[in-house]
């Protein structure tokens, strides 16, 4: 994996999210109690988890409300066993990088 500068450190604000298009993957960076990444593509019809509700670890899709938990990737109603790809986040003193 490699490490990638997506953006600037304060980019996102706490409790939000934000998609970066890295490498041709779509990936949500989220601000809550530390930065958190997965695959922004909801597996149920496309729609982007960057810009859902989020509820401590637990983001809502936007368009129907599947719920995915931001550390691991994991849906949390309707199918079992689906998980998103996860990605480290870190912030450095020139940016926020994430390790895809």
């Amino acid at each position: 994996m490699v490490w990638k500068k997506v953006g600037e450190k304060n980019e996102i604000p706490e409790g939000k999210g934000k998609e970066f298009m890295v490498d041709g993957k779509h990936v949500a960076i989220f601000n809550q109690g530390g930065y958190h990444g997965l695959d922004s593509i909801c597996v149920h019809q496309d729609g982007s988890l960057a810009t859902g509700k989020l509820d401590v670890d637990i983001v809502e899709c936007p368009l129907h409300f599947w719920h995915y938990n931001i550390k691991t990737g994991e849906l949390l109603d309707y199918i079992k066993g689906v998980k998103l790809q996860t990605y480290k986040v870190e912030v450095k003193s020139d940016g926020l990088y994430v390790d895809v």
